[in-house]
């Protein structure tokens, strides 16, 4: 493993910590505050954070917040069901809107989107899975050039679905265990999020030519 990826893991370590200690020191942002929030919304409070997920793409607001606000409010499993079904929603209307959209979407993609869109024509399922298992594009970005693509709605949204799941997993994880005393559950999940960023650097430029990502910096 080169030097600049172990900076970032390093990087990644010490941006974590020091959001916690500013959060316990400064900002006083409890979790309990954010869970409260949520589920104020009563019997209601899954359904509308499902809504908000689904158009989440429209609006380009961080997943990633909202999964972790899930395992806040609801906890692990619910919170894993309710970010998933979320999740699909919003992959699907990001989808759909760039099927009928198409190229007034992207009105100028770069060589390196259309060969993107390209290998997702010829091999959607496998290609859209692994895009989503390692996170080298955007989230949405990929619903978008699978719907341009005219990649098929079922292979995509099922390789979708089974990518999602250790990422959805290690968020849900990590917000459910930030509420609590026992950390342990805590450094579980930051142990996980490591692992996830650790094995796809390892294969990075593998992953990356076959995928087509790769640029003058992985030569």
């Amino acid at each position: 493993m080169k030097k600049k990826e172990i900076g970032k893991i390093l990087l990644f370590i010490a941006i974590l910590l020091l959001l916690m200690w500013l959060s316990r020191n400064f900002f006083h942002v409890k979790p309990h505050d954010i869970r409260d929030w949520i589920v104020s919304y009563g019997i209601w409070a899954p359904i509308v954070f499902i809504v908000v997920y689904t158009i989440r793409p429209l609006i380009l607001f961080p997943a990633s917040i909202l999964s972790l606000a899930a395992g806040l409010a609801f906890g692990a499993f619910e919170g894993f069901i309710y970010i998933l079904i979320g999740a699909l929603g919003g992959a699907t209307v990001a989808y759909y809107t760039a099927s009928f959209l198409g190229a007034k979407l992207l009105k100028r993609p770069s060589p390196r989107m259309i060969k993107i869109r390209e290998k997702m024509e010829e091999s959607g399922f496998v290609y859209v899975l692994l895009l989503r298992l390692v996170p080298f594009l955007n989230f949405d970005l990929i619903s978008y050039l699978a719907g341009m693509g005219k990649v098929r709605y079922t292979p995509f949204i099922i390789a979708t679905a089974i990518g999602i799941l250790p990422g959805t997993f290690g968020y849900v994880f990590l917000g459910s265990s930030l509420v609590g005393e026992d950390r342990t559950n805590l450094y579980i999940a930051i142990g996980f999020f490591l692992m996830m960023i650790i094995v796809p650097l390892i294969f990075k430029k593998k992953m990356k030519a076959w995928l087509g990502l790769s640029g003058k910096e992985d030569k």
